[in-house]
């Protein structure tokens, strides 16, 4: 068996086993949409493999300065654990 082609197919496999590991610590960054009325529009993830304390702040700083930019009259929030649909 070719290895190359086994290391392709597993690697994203382990990788997307590890991610749905500690999904009780991370949190996402949401916004809305000036056009679409309760848009919940995926921004971002933070999953580092740290405590939970880590995660929410870091969320919660990266929501303060998408509010602080100039013209941007959206909403951003975080919810904790990883992106829903």
């Amino acid at each position: 068996m070719n290895y190359k082609k086994a290391y392709v197919l597993l690697i994203p496999m382990f990788c997307t086993l590890l991610s749905a590991c500690g999904n009780s610590e991370s949190y996402t960054l949401y916004r809305g949409s000036p056009v679409i009325e309760n848009a919940r529009i995926h921004v971002a993830t933070f999953d580092a493999n740290e405590k939970e304390v880590y995660n929410i702040e870091n969320c919660q700083t990266a929501a303060e300065l998408f509010k602080k930019q100039q013209g941007v009259t959206v909403k951003y929030w975080c919810e904790k654990g990883r992106y829903k649909k």
